[in-house]
C-alpha cells in the first residue's frame, strides 16, 4: 500500500484515520492560513486545505500520498474560527444559540510523483438548543472550546448543545471520513477495507 502522509497536528484527524484503520504518518507545516474574504467559505476551505497538503508534498521525493484538511464554523455569513480568549469564546456560542449553522471542512489529496491531485470539501448542519448563560460559563471554565472553530467540540462536552444533525458527524469532528474514503478508492485505488 502507498505511504500516506497527514499535514495535520489535529489529534482529532488522527484519531479519525486510525478509526477506518488507515496506517500514516504525520508531518504539519507552518502555514499562513490568511484568506481572502471575498472568496466562498467553500473555496476558502479547499484552497486551505490543498496548501497545508501541497506544503508537505513539496518536502516528499516519494511516492506517497498526502491528505491535507481545513474546517471551519460558519454562521450568519462569517467564518468562526478559533476563538482568541473567553470573551470571544462565549460571543460565539452566544451566537449559535437557539440556531443552525454550518460546518465546512475542505480535504486535499496530493501524490507528488506524479502530481496527482484531488480537491473537494464536504458541508453538515449542526442546530443548537437554546444554551444558558451559566452553562455557556461552565463549559468554557473547561477550556474546551478555546482551540476549536466554532467555540466547541462536538465529540467532547459540546455534544451536549448539539440538538440535532444533518449530515456527515465526522465532518463536524474534522474529517469527513466518507467523502475521503470515496476519493482515495476512486481517484489513488486506495480501497479502506481492503487494507483492514
Amino acid at each position: 500500500m502507498q505511504k500516506i502522509i497527514l499535514a495535520s497536528a489535529s489529534p482529532r484527524r488522527r484519531e479519525l484515520l486510525a478509526q477506518i484503520g488507515l496506517e500514516f504518518e504525520i508531518i504539519t507545516s507552518d502555514l499562513d492560513e490568511s484568506f481572502d474574504n471575498a472568496m466562498s467559505c467553500e473555496d476558502i476551505v479547499k484552497k486551505l486545505a490543498y496548501e497545508k497538503a501541497n506544503a508537505v508534498a513539496r518536502q516528499v521525493k516519494d511516492s506517497s500520498i498526502i491528505i491535507g484538511a481545513d474546517t471551519v464554523v460558519y454562521y450568519n455569513g462569517a467564518i468562526l474560527g478559533k476563538p482568541e480568549n473567553e470573551a470571544h469564546a462565549r460571543s460565539m456560542l452566544m451566537l449559535l444559540s437557539g440556531n443552525t449553522h454550518q460546518v465546512l471542512t475542505g480535504f486535499a489529496i496530493i501524490r507528488p510523483i506524479d502530481n496527482k491531485v484531488a480537491v473537494d470539501y464536504e458541508k453538515t448542519n449542526v442546530t443548537f438548543r437554546q444554551l444558558g448563560d451559566d452553562e455557556i460559563d461552565m463549559y468554557i471554565k473547561t477550556k474546551e472550546p478555546l482551540d476549536k472553530a466554532g467555540a466547541y467540540g462536538i465529540q467532547g462536552l459540546g455534544a451536549t448543545f448539539v440538538s440535532s444533525i444533518q449530515g456527515d458527524y465526522n465532518n463536524v469532528v474534522g474529517l469527513p471520513l466518507c467523502s475521503l474514503s470515496q476519493c482515495l478508492k476512486n481517484e489513488f485505488d486506495i480501497k479502506i477495507l481492503e487494507n483492514t
